[in-house]
C-alpha cells in the first residue's frame, strides 16, 4: 500500500524460519536467516513477478543506495523524535517475524533481493501506512497497527503487499519514467506515498514527496503480495478482512492520503476476492507460524 517495497526456502521447511530473538540491536535483519534454505518456489516463472522493461533505464544499484541513505536518515530522524521503536516493542518483533517469514521468498521473483539487506522498523505515528523502499528496507506506522487493530494474517497482507511493491521495483520504474529531477528526489517522490509524516513530521523526512503509486502498481503489489504472504503460511482471506477494515475507517470521511490513488476499497476486495482459488492451495501447502502476537493496543 504504500498502504499505501530474498533468498530462497522451501514452503515446506519451517526450520529456516528464524523467531523474532534473532534480531540484532542494530536492526540488521536477516543476517544468516537463510543460510541452508532449499530453493523456493520458481515464482519468476507466473506473471505477478514480471517487471516493467522500464526499470533497465535506471540502475537497481542507485535506487538501492540512494533508499538506503532515505531510510537511515528517517530513523535517525525518528530516533531523535522518540518515535523509533526498540527492539523489545512487541509489535515491532511480531513486524520482525512476519518479514522473516515472507523474505526467504523474495529471491525467487526478483535476484536482486537476495543480496539485500533487509530491515524491518516501526514507527510512532498516527498515520494508517507501511512501505518498503528499494533494497528492502521496511517501515510500518504504529497507527496502522493501532486504529485498524490487525490480526497477524492481515499485517502479513501488508508486509506481502509492501515487500512485493520492491520486488517489482516500482520505485525504479516510476523514476525512469519522469525526467529533469535528482534521483534521491526522485526516489523520495516514488516511495509509496509518504508524503508528509503527519505526528513524526521532521525535517529529515522533508525530502518524501507525495507522488505515489499508480493504480495499476498497487493492483500488481496486491496479487503478488498475496502469494507472498500465503506462502509464508497467513491466510489470503485476511486481504478481504483488511479492506474491509479500511473502508470503514475511511467511510464518511476523507481517505488517507495514499489511498487517493488506490483502487477502491469494494474493488480492492472483490479483485483479491477473485484471487483467492489461486492463492489458496499454497496457504494450504504452507507451514504455518509458529508463533501468534496479539493486535496493538
Amino acid at each position: 500500500m504504500r498502504t499505501p517495497h530474498n533468498a530462497g526456502m522451501n514452503a515446506g521447511h519451517t526450520s529456516t524460519v528464524t523467531p523474532c530473538s534473532c534480531w540484532r540491536a542494530q536492526r540488521r535483519l536477516f543476517t544468516g536467516l537463510l543460510l541452508g534454505s532449499a530453493a523456493a518456489p520458481a515464482l519468476a516463472a507466473i506473471p505477478e513477478c514480471k517487471r516493467s522493461v522500464a526499470t533497465k533505464a535506471v540502475p537497481a544499484a542507485t535506487v538501492e543506495g540512494s533508499a538506503r541513505q532515505q531510510y537511515a536518515q528517517m530513523l535517525d530522524s525518528a530516533r531523535g523524535q522518540k518515535a523509533l521503536a526498540p527492539d523489545s516493542n512487541l509489535q515491532l518483533q511480531r513486524l520482525r517475524y512476519i518479514a522473516a517469514r515472507i523474505v526467504p521468498f523474495t529471491a525467487a521473483c526478483n535476484e536482486r533481493a537476495q543480496q539485500w539487506q533487509w530491515e524491518v522498523n516501526l514507527l510512532g505515528s498516527k498515520q494508517l501506512n507501511a512501505f518498503c523502499m528499494p533494497g528492502g528496507k521496511i517501515a510500518f506506522y504504529s497507527g496502522i497497527l493501532t486504529e485498524l487493530k490487525l490480526g497477524d494474517d492481515e499485517v502479513a497482507m501488508i508486509m506481502g503487499h509492501e515487500v512485493a511493491h520492491a520486488l517489482l521495483e516500482h520505485a525504479r520504474e516510476r523514476m525512469a519514467k519522469s525526467t529533469g529531477t535528482e534521483i534521491g528526489l526522485r526516489l523520495g517522490a516514488a516511495l509509496l506515498g509518504l508524503g508528509n509524516v503527519g505526528d513524526m513530521a521532521a525535517q529529515g523526512l522533508a525530502n518524501f514527496a507525495s507522488l505515489k503509486f499508480s493504480r495499476d502498481d498497487e493492483s500488481e503489489a496486491d496479487a503478488l503480495g498475496l502469494i507472498l504472504a500465503a506462502q509464508a503460511g497467513y491466510d489470503p482471506k485476511a486481504g478481504v478482512t483488511l479492506w474491509q477494515k479500511m473502508s470503514e475507517k475511511s467511510a464518511g470521511k476523507a481517505p488517507p492520503q495514499w489511498l487517493s490513488t488506490h483502487p477502491a476499497g469494494q474493488t480492492r476486495i472483490k479483485d483479491i476476492q477473485g484471487r483467492l482459488p489461486k492463492v489458496t492451495p499454497l496457504f494450504a501447502a504452507a507451514p504455518k507460524p509458529d508463533k501468534r502476537f496479539p493486535s496493538a493496543a
